[in-house]
Order: structure tokens, then C-alpha cells, then sequence
């Protein structure tokens, strides 16, 4: 009965568009499909759909006047909920509509589950704040964060629409800079010369070791993503701009889609169920729970252990101390003051307390996320050929990740040490190229060490009178070894198909785009 009730359900009269006088603006609800009975709500929640209900005043965009020289539909798309449109603008820039209005149903597989669950999925649309993405760019740009800059409006049956006019005429978007390409021109972009997706970023990552993601800048980001509680952070959520050096390369993040910022879901008996099956649909409140940590961050894990590795206990600290200090209540309320005039008060006197509460909980978190990680560390390399160098230091272990550079000394690449009593294993990957790993002296116990050796003629030596300790070397299928160190214990790699080189490796992240 209630699936059956939610698949029907229409929305109410009074939804279509109120035009102004001059045709400027209209006025109209973001989802009044959303209202429903308490007896509804008590099942599936109350979300935002009051917010959803609300009807507020929207400017009108119009293609032909949108930029100078107007804009023009290049193509349809949307990954997983949202409904887009890419427009092209005559000086090359490329700009985005995404719809406000979303469809939690399209992460299923078409089917009999997607048939059956639609309805209910599509309901649950109500449990994201549709006017979340103005604060959490404020937020961005008070922390240092890249980010776009979206505005809401309403497109009606416009004729610059072309072929694309019946499926996206009368609705609201939001409309914004796309975060690819040259954007020299845009600040918040960094003024990047050129901005790439993950799949590109994640392999020059491992071309070579001159290219990196400032691992302090990833971390800034995701603190943010922390505080506003967006959990979808996959890696196709993501945009990296680009700041090309002397043989080096930087990839600065982008997040885009703050879709799932201030998610609200665990107000309904049968959506509180589903929470504590499924982690990682967290609702934000003035507490950000330590045990909660895990589930918020899941789905950008790999991400996250490939970008911030580098950084230790101390980097983390300094950074969330830094992000918190740059958030000031004032900073809060600002970042209100965007989006509809009509909900602007009663957003903020929701958000702001919250977020002050939030953000003080911000080193404490991080720690908590650093914990997180550091369970299982990774260390990657490159299809180049490296060095991974491993030693005591000071009871813990401390790794180096040199390239080597044929006559002439190894170049530091990264340098960490890990404490047993935070990180029981680390997973070391040489990919590609001709890789050493090598153990010096007596290591540590209470760490094992797993060294993927991947594609290249690769070796693991030990200095005289070494003690590996817990260290387990995997060998590629049928690889014929140049060495068998004591005390290293040999097994062949159970999926070289991730380990080979970094073109396999690309194949551990979501890169659908």
C-alpha cells in the first residue's frame, strides 16, 4: 500500500510556475510533490519537505542573454540523480545546468527492484536541502576550498533550448561555471589553465612521480565535506585544476555537486532502519558522532588513503585547526545570506547553530579520520621505477619512497612513520618500473607490511643481520624472482590486475562520469 501510495503520488495544484508581470522571474516550489501525511512521514520522514514545499522567487534564465553571445546545448547527462545540461558559451567557456530536483531512483539498474522501489527512492529526494549548495560554496570559499559558484533559476520553454526543449523546459537548475578546461578566467577555479576529472588526475599520478595532489589541500576539502555532512564524495565528484611547475605537476582539488550537504534521513522509522544497515546516509546534526566518522567518509575511502597518506597525526591537526579558525560565526551567517530570499532566514536559523557546533568538533574529527585511515595505510607508487626504503625509527617504522634516477642519487618522494599502535598493516605498491624495496635493519613488530611488486623486474633486499619483522612480499603469477630474502614471506598477488602498473590500478576508484 505505501509503495503503491508513493509510485502515484502526484503533485498538488498550485505547482506549475507563477510568471511575473515582466516575465523576469517566477515564483514557485521547489518539490510541492514532497508533501505528505504524517502518517507518511512517520514511516519515511519529514526530510526537508516543508523547504521542498516552499514556494520562492526565482530569476529567469534566458540562453540567448545568459553570457554575452549567448549559450548553446551541447548534451544531456547526469550521474546517478541529477539531470544536466551542458551549454557552450562563444569564448569556449562551458557552463552547466543541474536540476534541483532529483531522482534517488537512477542509482539502481534498470529492473524489477528500480520498478518497484522508484516510487519510494524518488521520495527520498526530500531528504537533501535543495538550496545546499550556496552555503556549502560560502563555506569553500571562507576555507580555501576551489569551488563553483551556483545559482539558482528557472528555465522555461525556451527556444534556444532546440531538441532538448521537452526534456528540460520548466524546471529549476542550478546554473554554474563547468569545472573543466581552461578557466583561467575564473577565480574560484584557481585560475587554473586547465581542469581535469579524477580519471585523468589518477593517472598522471602514477605516469610519474612529478605529479601530485597537495595532500593538505585534499585534506581542507574533506574536513569541509565533514562539516556540511556530504557523504557522496565518490571520485567522480571531483574536478582537479591543474597548476603546471618546472617537470611538475599540481592537482588541486574541486568539489562539485554538493547534492547531499545537510543531509536529513534518519527522521523516519523505516529510513533510521535503513541508516544503521547503510552507514554512510549520515543526517547532519550539531553533533558530528567519532563512531560516525567512518560511515561519512566511506565512499571517497580509496580516495582518501591514495591522496593523504603523506600526512600525519600533526598535519591533521594543523589543518582542521586551521579550517575551524577560518570559519568565524560571521563566516557562518554570510554564507546563508546566498540562495532564495525566501528561505534565508529560516535556513539560517536552522544551519547556523549547527555549524558552529560542527565546526568546533572539527579537531576532534579529524583525528578520529586520521585513526580511520591509518588502519590499513597505503603507499603507491609509480609505472617509473622507485625505491621504498624501510627502517626503525624510534620503535615505529619509518618508510621512504625515493625515485630512482639512473647516475645520479634517488629523489625523495614522500616520507612517513608509522606508529604500531595506529596503523596493524601498510600496503606498499610499486606498479610499474623496476622497483626496490628494501629493509634495513631490525623493523618493528606489530606491523605487517604487504609490498605489491607489480609489473617490472622488481627485487626486495635486506642489509646484513636484518629482521624483517611481519613483511610479506607479493609476486606477480609465475614471476621469477632475482632474490629470496630470510625472514620475507613470499605469496603470488591475488589480483594482479589492480597491481600491475598504474593502468590497472585505475580500475580500484568510481570513474564513472
Amino acid at each position: 500500500m505505501l509503495l503503491a501510495s508513493c509510485a502515484e503520488h502526484t503533485a498538488p495544484a498550485g505547482a506549475a510556475p507563477q510568471w511575473s508581470t515582466d516575465s523576469t522571474t517566477v515564483r514557485m516550489a521547489a518539490g510541492p510533490q514532497y508533501a505528505r501525511s504524517a502518517a507518511w512521514q512517520f514511516f519515511f520522514g519529514t526530510h526537508y519537505r516543508s523547504i521542498w514545499a516552499t514556494p520562492v522567487t526565482v530569476p529567469v534564465l534566458r540562453l540567448a542573454t545568459a553570457v554575452p553571445g549567448g549559450l548553446v546545448p551541447m548534451q544531456a547527462g547526469g550521474s546517478y540523480q541529477s539531470h544536466t545540461l551542458r551549454l557552450h558559451a562563444p569564448d569556449g567557456r562551458e557552463y552547466v545546468l543541474r536540476s534541483v530536483d532529483k531522482d534517488m531512483s537512477a542509482a539502481l539498474s534498470p529492473g524489477w527492484k528500480r520498478n518497484l522501489l522508484r516510487g519510494l527512492l524518488k521520495d527520498q529526494t526530500s531528504a537533501t536541502q535543495p538550496f545546499g549548495a550556496y552555503p556549502a560554496a560560502r563555506l569553500a570559499e571562507a576555507a580555501g576550498v576551489l569551488h563553483a559558484n551556483p545559482r539558482l533559476v528557472f528555465v522555461g520553454p525556451d527556444t534556444g533550448l532546440g531538441k532538448f526543449k521537452a526534456a528540460y523546459a520548466n524546471a529549476l537548475y542550478l546554473f554554474e561555471e563547468r569545472p573543466d578546461g581552461d578557466q583561467r578566467l575564473v577565480a574560484s577555479f584557481g585560475h587554473s589553465p586547465r581542469v581535469v576529472n579524477s580519471a585523468h588526475m589518477l593517472a598522471a599520478l602514477r605516469r610519474r612521480p612529478g605529479a601530485h595532489v597537495p595532500a593538505r589541500a585534499f585534506l581542507r576539502a574533506r574536513l569541509l565535506d565533514l562539516l556540511v555532512g556530504d557523504w557522496s564524495r565518490r571520485e567522480d565528484q571531483w574536478r582537479w585544476a591543474t597548476f603546471p611547475q618546472a617537470g611538475r605537476v599540481a592537482f588541486r582539488p574541486v568539489p562539485r555537486d554538493r547534492d547531499q550537504a545537510f543531509f536529513l534521513f534518519d527522521d523516519g522509522l523505516v529510513t533510521r532502519l535503513v541508516s544503521w544497515f547503510a552507514p554512510k546516509y549520515q543526517t547532519f546534526r550539531a553533533t558530528i558522532g567519532l563512531e560516525n566518522v567512518d560511515g561519512l567518509t566511506t565512499t571517497a575511502r580509496a580516495l582518501d588513503r591514495t591522496l593523504l597518506t603523506s600526512l600525519n597525526a600533526n598535519d591533521f591537526r594543523e589543518v582542521a585547526d586551521s579550517v575551524r579558525a577560518s570559519l568565524s560565526d560571521a563566516v557562518l551567517v554570510r554564507a546563508f545570506n546566498a540562495g532564495p530570499p525566501d528561505t534565508r532566514a529560516r535556513l539560517a536559523a536552522r544551519f547556523v547553530p549547527m555549524l558552529r557546533a560542527r565546526r568546533e568538533q572539527l579537531p576532534a574529527v579529524a583525528q578520529q579520520y586520521y585513526a580511520l585511515l591509518n588502519k590499513q595505510a597505503w603507499l603507491i607508487g609509480t609505472d617509473q621505477a622507485e625505491r621504498f626504503i624501510l627502517s626503525e625509527a624510534g620503535g615505529s617504522l619509518r618508510v621512504q619512497l625515493l625515485a630512482r634516477r639512473p647516475g645520479r642519487p634517488d629523489s625523495l618522494v614522500v616520507e612517513r612513520t608509522f606508529n604500531r599502535k595506529i596503523t596493524p598493516r601498510l600496503d606498499l605498491y610499486g606498479l610499474g618500473g623496476d622497483d626496490v624495496f628494501e629493509l634495513r635493519g631490525s623493523l618493528p613488530q606489530g606491523i605487517a607490511v604487504h609490498f605489491y611488486d607489480g609489473a617490472g623486474r622488481n627485487q626486495v633486499i635486506t642489509t646484513p643481520g636484518a629482521t624483517p619483522g611481519d613483511v610479506t612480499w607479493y609476486t606477480g603469477p609465475g614471476e621469477r624472482l632475482t632474490s629470496r630474502p630470510a625472514g620475507v614471506q613470499i605469496e603470488t598477488d591475488p589480483h594482479p590486475e589492480l597491481t600491475a602498473n598504474g593502468r590497472a590500478w585505475l580500475h580500484r576508484y568510481n570513474l564513472s562520469d
